[in-house]
C-alpha cells in the first residue's frame, strides 16, 4: 500500500472511530481532505487572502443545480457589527464574530420571480413546495462545494444552523427580498491552532448504506456500538460522555428543543413562500 493509500486508510478509520469498512479503499488528495473534515469553532483574526471569497463562490457555482435553476444566493458578511448582530440571532455563537468571513446561504426563488415579472409572467410553479425544496437542495450542494474548496486551501469552516432561529429578523438584517430564505450560515477563517479539534466519528456505514432495499434488522445493535464510540470520543475531547442516542432524543424530543424553529412554516409564509 503506498503512502496516499495509507493516509486514506487512516482517515477512513478516524471517520468511523475505528469501525471503518474492511475494504481496500481508493484514495487521493481530494478524498483525504474530505475525510479529514472537522468543524472549526475557533479562528485567528487574520483576514482571508485576496480572491479567496470569489474562488469559494466559483466552487459553489460548480455544484450541480436542478434544471440549471441556480435557485440560491449567498450573502458574504465581513462587517464586524453585522456579524455581531447575526451572532446574537444565532444563539450568541462567538466564532461568528471571530471568523473573518460569515456566509449566509440563501434558498432563493426571488430571482426567478423577478424574471417572470420582467417578462409579464406569473410563475405559478414557484408557489409549490417542490420549488422551495429545489432551492434548499441547491443551496446545500453549493455550500458543501465551498466547504471542500475552503478546506483544500487550509481554511476552517463550520455550518451555523442557528441562523434559522429568527428567519424574519435575519432576512431584515440581510435585506432579503420576498421568496428568499437564509438556510444556514457558515463561518470561514484560519483555524486557531491553540484550540484543538478532532474528526468526529460518524454512524457506521452499515446503518446508512443499504443494498437494494432498506434494512433495519440489525439497527439497535449497531446504534449501541456507535453510542459507545461517540461517547468515548466526546469524553476524550472534553465534552463529557454523551452518546448519540442521548443527543438525538434531546435534540428532537420536543418542540422546545428546536429553539424556535418549530414555527418554520409560519416564518416561510411571512417571507413570501407559498408552499402549496
Amino acid at each position: 500500500m503506498d503512502g496516499i493509500a495509507q493516509t486514506g486508510a487512516a482517515r477512513l478509520a478516524a471517520r468511523y472511530g475505528g469501525d471503518a469498512p474492511d475494504v481496500s479503499a481508493p484514495a487521493n488528495a481530494v478524498v483525504d481532505s474530505i475525510l479529514a473534515h472537522r468543524s472549526i469553532r475557533a479562528f485567528l483574526p487574520a483576514p482571508l487572502a485576496d480572491g479567496v471569497l470569489e474562488t469559494l463562490v466559483a466552487a459553489a457555482q460548480s455544484a450541480p443545480t436542478s434544471s440549471n435553476q441556480q435557485a440560491w444566493s449567498v450573502v458574504a458578511v465581513q462587517d464586524p457589527a453585522r456579524k455581531a448582530r447575526l451572532a446574537a440571532l444565532s444563539n450568541d455563537q462567538r466564532f461568528i464574530v471571530q471568523a473573518p468571513l460569515f456566509l449566509c446561504w440563501i434558498a432563493d426563488l426571488s430571482r426567478l420571480d423577478r424574471l417572470g415579472a420582467a417578462h409579464g409572467r406569473k410563475l405559478e410553479g414557484l408557489e409549490f413546495l417542490e420549488s422551495y425544496m429545489v432551492a434548499l437542495v441547491d443551496a446545500a450542494l453549493a455550500a458543501q462545494n465551498a466547504v471542500v474548496a475552503a478546506e483544500s486551501l487550509g481554511l476552517g469552516t463550520v455550518y451555523v444552523g442557528a441562523l434559522r432561529h429568527h428567519p424574519e429578523k435575519v432576512a431584515e438584517e440581510l435585506g432579503l427580498p420576498p421568496n428568499a430564505f437564509a438556510v444556514f450560515g457558515m463561518s470561514i477563517g484560519h483555524p486557531d491552532p491553540s484550540v484543538p479539534s478532532a474528526v468526529k466519528p460518524r454512524l457506521p456505514q452499515s446503518l446508512v448504506l443499504h443494498h437494494e432495499q432498506y434494512a433495519v434488522a440489525e439497527e439497535p445493535a449497531r446504534i449501541a456500538g456507535y453510542d459507545a464510540r461517540l461517547g468515548a470520543f466526546s469524553q476524550a475531547v472534553g465534552m463529557g460522555r454523551q452518546d448519540w442516542t442521548q443527543r438525538m432524543l434531546a435534540r428532537v424530543g420536543t418542540a422546545a428543543a428546536l429553539s424556535g424553529r418549530d414555527r418554520m412554516r409560519e416564518a416561510l409564509a411571512a417571507l413570501g413562500f407559498k408552499l402549496r
